[in-house]
């Protein structure tokens, strides 16, 4: 990170979950254009394993995604994210509390572990919906991985916040409705 700015890492369901219910783009663009603009300044990203989640739908955020932050999703087959995402691996493989379906089930998802580790790898901040559970022995949540290995994590609502991202729309006359 440069300049101490925070850098937002989105989990696939920071996208699914606005195109779906909270922004969908015909009825709230600002909200996807906030997101591309904050990506170009360097404070949004994913990675290459939430674009293929996404791509998997093949739908209008897929397309969305394509066209608008296809140059934001960043690879993870870089050695010091494959070390962490090893990290993880072996603290879940340890650890009492989860299921052996809840570890397998967690470790063969395509984007969560790796989410975790680039966020880990560099410093930043994963973003989710998913709210911690750490009684839970069926299901591992992001959160409760991220506070194991101080790996900050927030939900999208808070990134807006820090971001200062607004959603409001201008009249004819430009003035803020």
């Amino acid at each position: 990170m440069t300049g101490g700015s925070r850098v937002y890492v989105l989990d696939s369901n920071v996208f699914i979950q606005a195109a779906q219910s909270y922004y969908p783009q015909k009825l709230v663009p600002c909200f996807w254009e906030a997101i591309v603009e904050h990506a170009r300044c360097g404070h949004i990203l994913s990675i290459d394993r939430v674009k293929n989640e996404l791509d998997r739908g093949k739908d209008e955020l897929s397309a969305w995604a394509n066209a608008h932050f296809a140059n934001y999703f960043r690879k993870t087959d870089e050695p010091r994210i494959v070390e962490a995402y090893g990290k993880i691996a072996q603290w879940l493989e340890k650890h009492e509390r989860y299921k052996n379906d809840a570890k397998r089930n967690f470790l063969s998802n395509e984007a969560d572990g790796w989410l975790i580790a680039f966020a880990m790898a560099h410093g930043y901040i994963v973003v989710t919906h998913e709210q911690s559970s750490p009684q839970s022995m069926k299901r591992i949540k992001i959160p409760d991985v991220c506070r194991h290995f101080e790996v900050e994590c927030i939900n999208p609502f808070m990134m807006l916040r820090e971001l200062d991202i607004r959603l409001c729309r201008k009249d004819a006359e430009g003035r803020v409705r």
